[in-house]
């Protein structure tokens, strides 16, 4: 997935069809005014209705969270960053991740659009139900929010310096992800498994080039 030259203005066409270009788009806030809820209540229902006790929807809550961490480094590693060989296989990597990469500028493509997504999210719940019975009530809320914290995430690493200098390295290892090798720095919400899998940058070693970082950033 190189590209000779990343392109800071504009938007990938994904399709001729306007309406299924449309809904290739998405906004952050639009993402997570349809799963809060969905967590929410799932949450209140293993409470309510399932009589689960606090601490264990919480417990069952964190594991999700980092389950989902684990999931993001799969499919961007994986999945994401498949090398394709057949065109049709190169399609569609590059409507899943690679236009993200040719266009790091595009704000509307930073989560899966509504569509797509909860389609995505029913079945890898039924398999988390499949799998853990009612437990997955109180476990997908904690995924789920794991992937907006990291569509988050990624958006804020893009558009702004980081906050804090502790946020630095995770900063730095998207940004190296984008314009230095995109066979490392795996990891956007967190680089825990980039470290586990031997994928992370080593960043003593790394030039800080910030003319190339501010070509990934949003203005």
């Amino acid at each position: 997935m190189k590209f000779e030259k990343i392109n800071n203005k504009g938007q990938a066409q994904l399709f001729n069809n306007s309406y299924l270009e449309m809904l290739t788009k998405t906004h952050p806030l639009v993402i997570w005014g349809l799963y809060l809820p969905i967590a929410i209540g799932f949450q209140y229902y293993s409470y309510a209705s399932l009589q689960n006790p606090v601490w264990k929807i919480a417990l069952l809550f964190g594991a999700g969270m980092l389950f989902w961490t684990l999931f993001e480094y799969l499919m961007h590693r994986f999945v994401f960053h498949h090398v394709a060989e057949s065109e049709r296989a190169k399609k569609i990597i590059y409507i899943l991740h690679g236009n993200h990469h040719h266009y790091p500028r595009d704000k509307e493509r930073l989560f899966m659009p509504p569509v797509p997504s909860l389609i995505l999210a029913s079945v890898i719940f039924g398999l988390q139900y499949l799998v853990m019975g009612k437990t997955a009530f109180m476990f997908f809320p904690g995924f789920i929010i794991g992937y907006l914290m990291y569509g988050t995430m990624h958006y804020a690493i893009h558009a702004w310096n980081p906050p804090f200098k502790w946020l630095k390295p995770l900063w730095r290892n998207h940004h190296l992800h984008h314009y230095k090798d995109d066979d490392k720095g795996y990891g956007v919400s967190t680089t825990l498994w980039d470290h586990v899998f031997g994928t992370t940058f080593d960043l003593k070693k790394e030039k800080e080039d910030k003319e190339r970082v501010k070509e990934l950033m949003f203005r």
